[in-house]
C-alpha cells in the first residue's frame, strides 16, 4: 500500500479533491503565501552587484566577444 504525504501546511491527511492539501483552506493559504511572496528563492544579489560594479557585464547585449 502506498503512503501518502501529509498536507504541507498542517500535516493532516490530504483530501483527493484538494491534493496535496487537506482542505480548501490550506490550499488557499498556500496560494496567498505565493501571491504575497512568502516563498522566495535565494539569489546571488551581492554577487551580481559586484559584477556590475567591476564592469563584468555579459549577455546578449554586452560588447564582450566570445572566445
Amino acid at each position: 500500500m502506498a503512503r501518502t504525504k501529509p498536507c504541507p501546511l498542517c500535516g493532516k491527511a490530504p483530501d483527493a479533491l484538494h491534493a496535496p492539501f487537506c482542505s480548501q483552506g490550506c490550499r488557499d493559504r498556500d496560494l496567498l503565501k505565493w501571491l504575497g511572496e512568502g516563498y522566495t528563492i535565494p539569489a546571488g544579489a551581492a554577487e551580481d552587484a559586484d559584477n556590475l560594479e567591476r564592469g563584468h557585464e555579459t549577455g546578449l547585449d554586452s560588447e564582450e566577444k566570445p572566445a
